[in-house]
C-alpha cells in the first residue's frame, strides 16, 4: 500500500501539511547514521506530524538496545527507556500529536514485550506512556528557541550563532580547495488517472550534489565524490566572518547553480 503523504488538500492549504515518505526519512537519517544508533543521542523534530522521523529514530535506537542488552531483561528495560526519553517532537495539530504519541508507544511496547516477555511489566509501560505525553517546559522553551533562531533574521546574536543551522562551513583536510556540498530535497506532484478519475500524489526525494570553486566557475563532482564528503571531519578552526563570507557567496550565486539543480531534479523525476 502506498504511503499517505497528504491527509487532505484543505490541510495542505491551511497548514502546509505534507508528510515525508519512508524512503526520504531513511535517506536523511542515514546522513547522521551514527547519531541515530547512539541510544542516548537527542533528537528534536520541530514539525513532527505523525512521527515519521521520530518513529524511525526510535526503531534504530531500540535495535541497538536489542543487540547490546537483549540477553538481560533488566538492562534492556533500562536502556529502552533511555532511548524513548531522548526523542522530542513539536507539532501544531492535536490529532497529529495524539497519533504520534500512540505510534511511538506501540513501537516501543512491541519491542519491549518481544524482548522481555514475562519479565515485562505494566508499571514500565505506564511510565513510558507518561513520558510520551509530557510537555516538558525546558523542551518547549528549547523548541521555541531553536525555531526562532533558525528562521528569524532579527534575532540578534542568533544570526551569527544560531542553535539550528541550515548551512555551515568547516575546514577539512579531505579537500584541497573550496568545496560546497548541497543537500537537495525534491518534491514532485504526480497525477495518476484510474477509471477516468485523477488521483494527485506527492513524491519526495533527496540527493547530494557538490562542486569545487566558486558558483561562477563551479566544477561538479560525481555522485561518489559528493557522498565521500559526508565523512569529512573538521581539522581546524574557521573564523566566523570567513564562514559567513563563504556561505553568502554560495547563496548569492544560487542563480548560477540553478540550471544544474534543475537538471538533477528533472533527471530524478523521470524515475517516477
Amino acid at each position: 500500500m502506498a504511503e499517505k503523504q497528504v491527509k487532505s488538500k484543505q490541510r495542505v492549504a491551511d497548514h502546509g501539511e505534507v508528510f515525508t515518505s519512508e524512503r526520504e526519512v531513511n535517506a536523511m537519517l542515514d546522513l547522521v547514521k551514527q547519531e541515530t544508533e547512539r541510544i542516548d543521542s537527542r533528537f528534536l523534530e520541530p514539525a513532527c506530524g505523525t512521527g515519521n522521523f521520530l518513529a524511525e529514530v526510535l526503531r534504530r535506537k531500540l535495535a541497538v538496545v536489542q543487540r547490546r542488552y537483549g540477553k538481560s531483561p533488566a538492562d534492556y528495560e533500562k536502556y529502552a527507556v533511555v532511548a524513548v526519553t531522548s526523542i522530542y517532537g513539536v507539532e501544531l495539530l492535536p490529532d497529529n500529536t495524539e497519533e504520534c504519541q500512540h505510534r511511538l508507544f506501540e513501537i516501543w511496547d512491541e519491542a519491549y514485550t518481544a524482548n522481555c516477555k514475562q519479565d515485562s511489566n505494566d508499571q514500565c509501560r505506564e511510565a513510558v506512556r507518561f513520558i510520551l505525553q509530557r510537555t516538558h517546559p525546558f523542551v518547549e522553551a528549547l523548541a521555541n528557541h531553536v525555531l526562532e533562531t533558525a528562521l528569524d533574521p532579527l534575532s540578534g546574536d542568533a544570526v551569527r550563532y544560531p542553535a539550528a543551522r541550515r548551512c555551515g562551513a568547516i575546514r577539512a583536510k579531505a579537500v584541497d580547495r573550496r568545496t560546497t556540498l548541497l543537500l537537495l530535497r525534491f518534491r514532485y506532484h504526480i497525477i495518476q488517472t484510474q477509471n477516468n478519475v485523477e488521483r494527485p500524489l506527492l513524491a519526495e526525494d533527496c540527493r547530494l550534489l557538490a562542486y569545487t570553486g566558486s558558483p561562477e566557475n563551479a566544477v561538479w563532482l560525481d555522485e561518489a565524490g559528493a557522498e565521500n564528503l559526508l565523512a569529512a571531519q573538521p581539522d581546524g578552526n574557521i573564523a566566523a566572518d570567513q564562514a559567513t563570507d563563504f556561505i553568502e557567496r554560495v547563496i548569492g550565486g544560487f542563480d548560477l547553480l540553478r540550471s544544474r539543480l534543475d537538471q538533477a531534479a528533472i533527471k530524478r523525476g523521470r524515475n517516477y
